[in-house]
């Protein structure tokens, strides 16, 4: 099967190659997806024990699971700037698999206009502090 590797392991260069600029493609790969993944969020948050918990994903708002969450945290970074640290970070994909992922997502615009809070990550300003900050505010709810 092309969608895995012969190690088991998850074939991602050809589902993006399927999927990203394909709208009906990707629209199935998400209705997989996305339930599959919000059942692992409930079970894990079930088992969890903290005061609280932050769901980390790039389709909250597409997806919808934004609607299950108390405030809406952003990070925010150029646009350069995210197409380089995906492609440090997955070396198996180009600028243009990168930039077709972002045009099937919300405007960071939208995005910051939506949230409770913006996180900045572009290089110029510390991010811990910022982190810190949120953290000392969700801790006292």
């Amino acid at each position: 099967m092309l969608s895995y590797h012969n190690n088991g392991e998850l074939n991602r260069e050809y589902i993006i190659e399927q999927t990203f600029g394909n709208p009906e493609r990707l629209n199935i790969l998400n209705k997989l997806v996305h339930p599959r993944v919000a059942i692992d969020y409930k079970e894990w948050v079930k088992n969890n024990n903290a005061r609280y918990v932050i769901k980390e994903a790039a389709l909250l708002y597409e997806s919808g699971s934004f609607e299950e969450l108390d405030k809406m945290i952003v990070v925010t970074a150029p646009e350069s700037v995210r197409i380089e640290r995906v492609l440090q970070r997955d070396p198996y994909r180009t600028e243009e698999d990168v930039r077709k992922i972002i045009i099937n997502q919300m405007d960071e615009n939208e995005k910051k206009r939506r949230a409770d809070y913006e996180i900045i990550n572009d290089e110029t300003v510390l991010v811990i502090p910022q982190v810190l900050k949120l953290h000392g505010i969700f801790s006292k709810v």
